[in-house]
């Protein structure tokens, strides 16, 4: 029994099904990624070294580098041109929300270095995630490893981590901000510098000093500039024998021409204790500018001094008499030197 050939019509059909077939194991092939391709040529390229193919090797790394300048031609450049793009968006977009951030009353120095800080940083992930796509690199696994690889990071660095968030704490409550004069762990400053992982204070000498923004939320802390005012207070005290009103009266002249002192509420001078050797009291004023409270501190403390020196009222300080009673055990001492005739006298007492 002999096999019928197929009719005339059928064999236009069969081709198509084969060109269709060699179609299919092309466009297999393109959609196998570049990397794909390097690692496998890498791989074929090892074994035959190993087996002493040399031939074989020369020929496959000749094709191979001719490959690898083809997928760079063809995804490299195009990966390159689309890193371009974005990046000049990157560019102006950054700008422009600086722009509008510095403008804003709302967002202190702070905050915005947050904001930018962040927008810049997903911005460069965006940005590279989209250049690796372009290049047929697969993002899902790259990004599943890095986010283990961020929680074994973040379980190792868990007091970064505490300051991270205490520094976004600080950034949205705003217990202080940058320019605002504070006390802490018994160091006054300013506030120089806000970052997501510690405080930068510049101290009256000049000096930095960097704290984890973790004590900046856990320990006491006083903003000397939060208000718009700010009461000063310069300690003195006085002699018992002296008149507290008349102290008040010479001191509350010096600071009635004083621009930086304001007149409501109006300065006053009152007593605060009654201590053992002096009567002490305060003189009280208020600033118009907060920041300028340790200048004009000092300055006034030695206002306070000289004034009532030119007064004539007494500032006391501590005295102490020792009483010797019966002490022989320093007679022929310096204290009590033995006498001519050598007889014991009773100390204290000389002719």
């Amino acid at each position: 029994m002999t096999a019928s050939a197929p009719p005339p019509q059928a064999l236009p059909s069969i081709a198509n099904r084969s060109s269709q077939a060699a179609s299919d194991s092309t466009q297999v092939a393109r959609d196998t990624t570049a990397f794909e391709q390097i690692s496998g040529g890498l791989s074929e390229a090892l074994r035959l070294a190993f087996e002493g193919e040399w031939q074989q090797l020369y020929a496959l790394l000749y094709r191979g580098v001719f490959e690898f300048l083809e997928l760079l031609l063809n995804q490299g450049v195009k990966a390159f041109v689309l890193f371009l793009l974005l990046y000049a968006a990157y560019r102006a977009l950054d700008r422009t929300l600086d722009r509008v951030l510095s403008r804003s009353k709302g967002v202190d120095a702070g905050l915005q270095n947050l904001l930018m800080k962040t927008y810049r940083a997903t911005a460069f992930v965006f940005i590279g995630i989209m250049v690796l796509q372009q290049l047929d690199v697969e993002v899902v696994p790259l990004l599943a490893g890095l986010s283990i690889a961020g929680i074994a990071v973040g379980l190792a660095a868990r007091d970064s981590m505490e300051n991270f968030i205490s520094g976004i704490t600080i950034l949205v409550d705003r217990p202080f901000r940058v320019g605002d004069f504070i006390e802490i762990d018994n160091e006054f400053g300013k506030v120089h510098e806000i970052t997501l992982r510690s405080t930068r204070i510049q101290t009256v000498r000049n000096q930095i000093i960097v704290m984890p923004n973790t004590q900046m939320i856990t320990q006491r802390l006083i903003n000397h500039t939060m208000q718009n005012t700010l009461r000063v207070d310069i300690s003195f005290g006085i002699a018992y024998k002296e008149r507290p009103d008349e102290a008040r009266q010479v001191l509350l002249p010096i600071v009635e021409d004083d621009d930086r002192i304001l007149s409501r509420p109006e300065p006053s001078v009152i007593v605060t204790e009654m201590a053992d050797s002096s009567v002490n009291m305060v003189l009280r004023f208020y600033l118009r500018d907060p920041s300028e409270e340790i200048p004009i501190r000092w300055e006034y403390t030695e206002k306070v001094r000289e004034t009532l020196r030119e007064a004539d009222i007494e500032i006391p300080f501590p005295h102490r008499q020792l009483f010797l009673d019966e002490a022989k055990g320093l007679h022929g001492s310096t204290v009590f030197p033995p006498t001519d005739n050598g007889a014991d006298e009773k100390h204290g007492t000389s002719d």
